[in-house]
């Protein structure tokens, strides 16, 4: 049985008893956990006062800054919902999430103040904007600052629930992102407090043991694997690291994991891995990371050769790779300390998980049959305003609910979990999905480009690379500088392509559809 939960609640029971205790941080900022406490009940509070209720949706439109942990500290005080929003996002896609959401706040850096300024008026149901800034560069946004640091910051006194929810969005096949919808009760069961007690008694439990963890998300916060690292380290009683500027960089990585004595990392596979170790190299005796016990990875593939050299670095380090989705964590993992070797894509099967055929039928392990990877317990309701959708990803098989991502495997006999990818075209780069076909339709438009395939090829450092294969006037090679400007329009950056090969070879199905398999031949031929 799923305990009752919330985040809320948690934070507000463990900041009762460590109040002195770092919560989060940020350069030379330190947030203790009394002060996080007090910041979100007035954030919380004015939240409310501004006319949102329970359910109300929040858009978070930020980086890595203590504002992302506060914003959501207040929604579970408030129960209000979160909504990421990926900040790369340009018009559309943008325009989509927030109004996707029905969010009545946005809650916004102050380097995407133009952005918003400019969608402004076609959100009609924002009722408050706040921007992480004082003074504000939009005049009719609030100073996020100004909101939490005066005000009543007093506990609420409401009563939340487990059922609340928050938002996770992720990729669509149409290339725009759905919301997966997560109750707190079970998100918090995911991380391990599913039999766990009531608030009160788990932050009583916090309080008698030594510091919790000291957590460095590298990751995007916007994102599951950043997302869910924070909210474990804070239902932990610990301290969230946030590297300056809210953006990774190799350098300041490292910097701060020595500084400030950081004790867990959560990075995505090699396109954050490739950037560490280029600087480590360079630098090989200028830092003691002997204190760092845990690297986790999730969202991109993380290769054997990359590992085995972090823990050159990072020697005391259990390397752990984790396969998830936002539609269900716990899938697989695998584990990795120095003189050990994992090979890539390896994993140890979840618990309550097993593979299917498209069918529903079983694979046994060792059978060789490829299938889908099944999790079933603590699971989300869906798909915000997608039931069909929702049907698909979490079917019911022999009565019980699964939640089915679409990553396809095959099983060995002694249980070893081989990971062959995903079934559709969706190209994962840099733990970023794009979609060939929204690509493909954004280069069509750019004078010269008659037709495009859009393929993901390895990369050492992207684990994919979006590459474009062209047909265009004369066959003359692409400009890609020139290209840019109206990619800039139409896609966030990391969706455009990183190579453009120019081919006179047609790449196209009889029935108009794009022949994937031929496209990638000839990218070989041409390679």
């Amino acid at each position: 049985m799923t305990a009752d939960l919330n985040y809320g609640d948690l934070f507000e029971a463990i900041a009762q008893v460590i109040p002195e205790r770092p919560a989060i941080r940020y350069g030379d900022r330190e947030i203790r956990w009394g002060e996080f406490d007090r910041r979100s009940n007035r954030l919380a509070r004015f939240l409310l006062a501004a006319g949102l209720q329970t359910g109300s949706k929040v858009a978070f439109y930020l980086r890595n800054t203590p504002a992302y942990a506060e914003l959501f500290a207040a929604c579970a005080k408030a129960r209000l919902t979160h909504a990421n929003v990926n900040y790369r996002y340009v018009g559309a896609e943008l325009l989509h999430v927030i109004g996707n959401s029905d969010a009545e706040a946005v809650v916004y850096d102050p380097e995407f103040a133009p952005q918003v300024r400019e969608l402004r008026s076609r959100l009609p149901a924002v009722k408050i904007w706040l921007e992480n800034a004082a003074p504000c560069l939009n005049e009719f946004s609030h100073a996020l600052e100004d909101v939490v640091g005066s005000g009543n910051d007093a506990p609420l006194g409401n009563k939340r629930s487990g059922t609340d929810l928050y938002f996770m969005y992720t990729g669509g096949t149409t290339g725009y992102p759905k919301a997966v919808m997560w109750q707190h009760r079970d998100r918090i069961a995911v991380i391990g407090m599913s039999d766990g007690p009531d608030a009160a008694t788990h932050a009583a439990r916090v309080a008698e043991q030594s510091p919790g963890p000291v957590t460095l998300p590298a990751c995007p916060l916007m994102h599951s694997t950043g997302f869910t690292t924070m909210l474990s380290a804070l239902c932990q009683g610990g301290c969230i690291v946030l590297l300056p500027g809210g953006l990774f960089e190799a350098e300041a990585c490292i910097r701060e994991i020595e500084r400030l004595a950081v004790t867990r990392v959560a990075i995505v596979g090699d396109p954050f891995s490739v950037p560490l170790l280029e600087y480590l190299r360079a630098y090989p005796d200028r830092h003691d990371l002997s204190q760092v016990t845990t690297i986790t990875s999730a969202g991109a593939m993380w290769s054997a050769p990359c590992k085995r050299e972090l823990l050159d670095y990072f020697p005391n380090a259990t390397l752990a790779d984790a396969l998830g989705s936002s539609e269900g964590s716990g899938l697989a993992s695998s584990q990795m300390r120095r003189g050990e070797e994992v090979a890539t894509a390896a994993f140890r099967i979840g618990a309550n998980v097993k593979v299917f055929t498209e069918d529903f039928r079983e694979v046994l392990p060792g059978s060789g049959e490829t299938g889908l990877i099944a999790k079933a317990g603590a699971l989300p309701l869906g798909y915000y305003k997608d039931p069909e959708r929702t049907a698909r990803t979490f079917p019911v098989i022999d009565g019980v609910r699964y939640s089915i991502p679409g990553d396809w495997c095959r099983v060995e006999l002694d249980g070893t979990l081989i990971l062959l990818g995903r079934g559709s075209n969706c190209i994962n780069t840099g733990g970023e999905k794009v979609y060939p076909e929204e690509v493909e339709e954004a280069l069509k438009q750019a004078p010269g480009i008659q037709d495009a395939a859009v393929l993901g090829l390895p990369d050492p450092r992207w684990g994919q690379a979006v590459v474009a294969l062209v047909r265009t006037a004369g066959n003359v090679a692409v400009d890609a500088e020139a290209v840019r400007p109206l990619l800039d329009q139409l896609l966030a950056r990391y969706k455009h392509p990183k190579r453009y090969v120019v081919t006179g070879e047609d790449f196209r199905h009889d029935n108009g559809k794009v022949n994937y398999r031929a496209a990638r031949a000839l990218l070989d031929q041409m390679s």
